[in-house]
């Protein structure tokens, strides 16, 4: 491996090696290619960053949210001005489409940005007494230390919704990037450390999640957690996270429905439906996994859908034509060949797709798939799919399909098509989600909270919100001399 292709984890102002010299090979999904090698630490390394981070917590919170906000913008700056390098690291690590690639590294600098600015706005507020003499008062402080654990499916974006924040409030950070995606941290924390982040105050490490993750919440130096994954090892943090009573932030999985009325234009909303859900490969959290179209429209919705998902071009996502890239692994072919294989097994009518493409001899490529007259149990419609697969139910009546919706542990997102205004308000309040787009199938913005019901998650990221999950709330009473 050549030397500019080795890239070291950054710890307290130095980018450094594991203690042990492991590596690890970061591998490109569309020609299972090693591209580069990173170390390999464990949980020595992830002492050594969290007493760093402690170390610096103390001046970096003293500074005043003015000048965090400077760090912040420019990092953003900085992300923008490296738009066309990172998005191209990006797709080589992750497989997603080069335009994809490049909307996430605009989205993370717009997040920085909005950070910058909320985090002057961190207030406390004057609270009238009951009893003559005394004052009372409120301050915001930070909540001390805080461990980011982001995933591979969008590796600049979920780490910049923990750094952002937890910098603004005054937090310090240790970040633990996904296996498949490190080099994408790596290139974030390039634009922090040229904005002037001072050392120590963001670190990271590379290594396995158990080792890392026990000495995250093992190590009394760390106060918070903020996780971005599955649900099983969110409930394994949240287990863990007891015995210290650490704060947690959790972003879990969904499996968001996607209702379409018959007063919707089957069309249009078929086009958009199929645009959603193939983004990433489905490897999306809030992707669109659960398709209820009106009776009335949904032989149309499904002629419309299917063309346009066997019109998608599927390739390397550094070509300029491509579309769909590869999904990350070979173990996630193999996952979603198997929920296919039950759904068909059960009923299920396949439409187009349904197995791994052949026009490639490398990369995990899966062809976009459609099916329709799934049985209701179905392992597609219960367990998360994370995978190019699109299940179209029909309905008739409202209610019916508000309780199907919501017949699920998850709740995440829902996404909801018609023109009508009392239809729209009725959902909104009826479906169990924490996001829902109503004629709108992308709505995350920096601005407005991202965040999940039951088992999607605790907590909310983006937003006002996402400043408060790293700020805690200090009472301060005054009783004055008479």
């Amino acid at each position: 491996m050549a030397a500019s292709n080795y890239h070291q984890m950054y710890i307290n102002g130095q980018w450094v090696d594991a203690i042990g010299g492991q590596r690890l090979a970061v591998v490109n999904p569309a020609t299972e290619e090693t591209i580069a090698e990173v170390p390999w630490g464990g949980r020595a390394d992830t002492a050594k960053a969290i007493d760093a981070a402690y170390a610096a917590m103390p001046a970096w919170s003293r500074l005043t949210a003015w000048d965090r906000s400077k760090i912040l913008k420019k990092a953003g700056e900085l992300l923008r001005e490296r738009v066309e390098t990172y998005a191209r690291i990006l797709t080589q690590e992750q497989g997603k489409p080069l335009a994809e690639a490049k909307a996430e590294v605009m989205h993370s600098a717009d997040t920085f940005e909005w950070f910058a600015e909320e985090g002057k706005r961190a207030y406390g507020q004057i609270i009238p007494p009951a009893v003559a003499g005394k004052r009372h008062m409120t301050l915001k402080h930070p909540v001390g230390v805080v461990g980011g654990i982001g995933p591979w499916n969008f590796p600049i974006t979920q780490h910049v919704r923990k750094i952002a924040p937890a910098l603004a409030a005054g937090c310090t950070i240790v970040c633990k990037p996904a296996d498949p995606t490190p080099l994408s941290l790596i290139n974030v924390f390039h634009c922090l450390i040229d904005a002037g982040v001072p050392a120590g105050v963001v670190n990271f490490v590379i290594g396995p999640g158990e080792e890392i993750g026990a000495e995250f919440m093992e190590n009394p130096k760390m106060r918070k957690i903020s996780f971005t994954g599955s649900t099983r090892v969110g409930k394994i943090l949240m287990k863990q996270a007891a015995d210290q009573v650490k704060r947690l932030s959790l972003e879990l999985g969904g499996h968001a429905p996607l209702i379409v009325f018959p007063d919707a234009d089957p069309e249009v909303v078929a086009k958009a439906a199929v645009a959603g859900k193939f983004r990433n490969n489905g490897q999306v959290c809030i992707s669109p996994s659960r398709f209820y179209v009106h009776k009335d429209i949904q032989k149309k919705f499904l002629e419309v859908a299917v063309e346009a998902a066997k019109a998608i071009k599927q390739g390397n996502g550094l070509d300029a034509d491509t579309q769909l890239g590869p999904m990350i692994a070979k173990r996630a072919l193999e996952t979603t060949g198997n929920l296919i294989g039950d759904a068909t097994a059960k009923g299920a009518k396949l439409l187009t797709g349904g197995r791994k493409s052949a026009k490639f001899d490398k990369g995990y490529f899966f062809e976009p798939t459609i099916l329709s007259e799934l049985s209701a149990d179905a392992r597609l419609l219960t367990d998360e799919p994370f995978a190019p697969v699109m299940p179209v139910m029909d309905f008739s009546k409202i209610d019916d399909v508000i309780a199907a919706a919501n017949n699920t542990k998850y709740g995440l997102a829902a996404y909801v098509f018609t023109n009508d205004l009392t239809v729209s308000w009725k959902l909104a309040e009826g479906l169990e989600a924490g996001i829902i787009g109503i004629n709108d199938p992308v709505p995350a913005t920096p601005q407005c909270p991202f965040g999940g019901m039951k088992e999607s998650g605790i907590g909310r990221e983006l937003a006002h919100e996402g400043l408060e999950a790293y700020l805690e709330t200090k009472f301060i009473s005054i009783r004055l001399r008479d």
